[in-house]
């Protein structure tokens, strides 16, 4: 336990992991306002229809996560994501898009920070929605910068993921417990974070230490008896039609495809350079919202 809740590296708390089970969807923006917007009274869902340059893709955004479906609605008629790129693709795992900056992005440029100079409020409706294959969900900057988990103004992926056997079943829900107690851990560090930079400061391994195996104790104890389990229609799922468990609970899903996953297979499929963008750009051409 003491090797997974270390508190030598706690002022970077959340690191993204690149291995192929535990990559993140996360954006590099440094915005931190968060947009002043009404949310709507009623919980309709809205389809919305997105034309890309490797066929079309009809999208439902969920009623019950408003500020997520207002404010695509609002971008989608203001023109804002048509040229934009799908500027991150990665095989069973997910495609990315939603970055301003990609419009006519030169080969080589580096994507993925742009946005429209806001966030939006988590709106984590878990387990009701969950990252199955063709899940929609807002990317972010990483927990150590947003412990909030708020949405990239503009950024969102669609999951692709991948099938896993009944038998790996027990492995992702350890998983999930795993990332709910470094949660925790996380939560009391950073409520003793004088106390740590003052025994750094000082080289008190010894203090480090036993604080450490302080906040591990408490971190169990909170976490006994609420194991996170995945729910019926989850396990369906992702042995099934498959998807990305591990983000689950971490990132706001606002939405899925109801029509075009194939053109998502074929996005998810080209071929791509050192920093995951496609050698061939696939751009959205146009977006419209379906009355």
């Amino acid at each position: 336990m003491n090797k997974i809740f270390a508190l030598i590296g706690v002022l970077a708390l959340s690191v993204t992991a690149c291995n192929a089970d535990n990559k993140q969807a996360t954006t590099s923006t440094n915005n931190s306002a968060t947009e002043k917007m009404e949310t709507a009274p009623d919980t309709t869902s809205v389809l919305v229809a997105l034309e890309t340059s490797l066929g079309d893709i009809t999208i439902l955004l969920y009623g019950d996560t408003p500020r997520h479906r207002d404010n695509f609605v609002k971008l989608v008629k203001e023109g804002y994501y048509n040229g934009v790129l799908f500027h991150r693709v990665i095989n069973e795992f997910m495609i990315q898009t939603g970055d301003p900056d990609s419009k006519g992005a030169p080969a080589g440029k580096h994507l993925g920070a742009g946005g429209p100079g806001y966030q939006i409020d988590a709106e984590i409706v878990y387990p009701r929605h969950f990252h199955k294959r063709g899940a929609l969900a807002a990317a972010r900057q990483a927990d150590q910068v947003n412990p909030q988990k708020k949405s990239s103004g503009s950024q969102f992926y669609i999951v692709t993921g991948k099938v896993y056997p009944e038998s790996q079943i027990a492995a992702i829900e350890n998983q999930l417990s795993m990332s709910k107690k470094k949660a925790i851990f996380n939560k009391k560090a950073d409520q003793h974070m004088d106390e740590i930079r003052y025994m750094q400061r000082m080289g008190d391994q010894a203090g480090l230490n036993a604080l450490q195996n302080r906040l591990v104790a408490e971190t169990e104890a909170e976490a006994a008896g609420d194991a996170p389990r995945l729910t019926d229609e989850q396990k369906k799922a992702y042995t099934t039609v498959g998807g990305t468990p591990h983000l689950d609970n971490e990132y706001t899903v606002f939405g899925e495809v109801i029509d075009g996953m194939d053109v998502v297979a074929k996005i998810e499929k080209a071929k791509t350079d050192n920093a995951d963008r496609p050698v061939e750009d696939i751009k959205i051409i146009s977006a419209k919202v379906l009355e």
